[in-house]
């Protein structure tokens, strides 16, 4: 049961991120200090959203050098926060060295940061940005569960360095996290677990995140003969932003918690966009059969193989939300909202 002092500054790691952004600008909302931890604060163009953001807040920021391999990096960032927020992982699909470019940055940045906080007297909680991914790898695992839905007491143990090497980095990431936080008694821990987070990004022309990818490919034609009725689960990135609010401040919060707004699929999100603009953008609004799929798959991206589509086109997708929405007072924004806020900003930035 933490008490967090908000005249103390907020270190939030991965500052230029798309999930970061946003829990910069509630942070800036609220009135806060912004302790923002980046690879380069002297590239003017990937931190100027972060700096108009706080030009319009009662909050203010500051940016910070650290890299995720550099061990002791963040000593300066952390000084003086007793709130530190983890973000900084990367979220892509399309790896050619999973090692290289999933896990020693998640794995190896999780354990640098979190030892840091160890160093650093101030801390008093650290809250880590983890995934629904190291809960799960495929929908198929959600039928293999107790009661058919997935819970905090569930652990990922199907991904591997070489499939789904995302869902294994973020799984690895998030025991560290909770092996380091073990191991001392100085500052407690909570992780959240969101699902696929879309909506708007705060910095658009730049923003890097496999989200804005499966919407481009919605709308740009891509998808134009149908969509994988891939199981998943969607929630909003400003929803997003005020668990991670809630999950710093709140005294009661703890432990691992999923945050996720809508047990969906690829199809209802198609149905959806397709419905508001399938009259000027190629959106699709059926789904491809599975049998094509397995031919065509492995042909169109290397990622999805016949074992990812095996485990999980046609197959059901369910979380229980219920401990955010309880001990984290989270309430969720509708489907509509998200997809529509998400598309139209890629519209308006001539992303689509």
């Amino acid at each position: 049961m933490e008490n967090i002092d908000k005249s103390k500054p907020v270190l939030v790691t991965g500052a230029t991120g798309y999930v970061a952004g946003w829990i910069v600008k509630k942070m800036l909302d609220e009135g806060l200090i912004v302790h923002a931890a980046v690879r380069n604060p002297d590239n003017k163009s990937k931190i100027a959203h972060l700096e108009r953001l706080a030009a319009d807040s009662p909050g203010s920021i500051r940016f910070f050098k650290a890299d995720l391999l550099d061990e002791g990096s963040y000593a300066e960032a952390m000084d003086n926060c007793e709130l530190v927020y983890h973000t900084a992982s990367p979220f892509t699909l399309d790896v050619k060295d999973p090692q290289r470019e999933l896990i020693d940055p998640a794995l190896k940045g999780t354990r640098n940061v979190l030892n840091q906080a160890t160093k650093t007297p101030s801390v008093k909680r650290v809250v880590v940005t983890s995934s629904c991914a190291a809960i799960y790898t495929d929908a198929s695992d959600v039928h293999q569960t107790p009661n058919g839905i997935l819970t905090e007491e569930i652990w990922n143990t199907t991904a591997s360095h070489e499939y789904q090497p995302y869902s294994y980095s973020k799984t690895l990431a998030e025991k560290e996290a909770w092996k380091v936080a073990e191991s001392q008694n100085q500052w407690d821990l909570v992780t959240l677990n969101p699902c696929l987070v879309l909506g708007p990004a705060t910095n658009p022309k730049t923003a890097t995140s496999e989200s804005f990818t499966i919407l481009k490919q919605l709308g740009d034609g891509t998808l134009k003969m149908g969509v994988p009725n891939l199981g998943i689960g969607v929630v909003d990135v400003r929803d997003l932003a005020q668990a991670h609010f809630n999950a710093g401040f709140l005294p009661e919060a703890n432990g691992r918690n999923i945050i996720c707004a809508h047990s969906s699929s690829m199809l209802e999100m198609a149905k959806i966009l397709h419905q508001e603009y399938g009259d000027k953008y190629k959106v699709p609004s059926g789904a491809l059969p599975k049998w094509l799929l397995m031919i065509i798959g492995p042909l169109v991206n290397k990622s999805i193989t016949r074992k990812f589509i095996r485990n999980n086109v046609n197959i059901t997708w369910k979380a229980d939300n219920s401990k955010g929405r309880k001990e984290l007072n989270m309430s969720y924004r509708p489907l509509q909202e998200t997809l529509h806020d998400s598309f139209q900003d890629m519209i308006d930035h001539k992303l689509i």
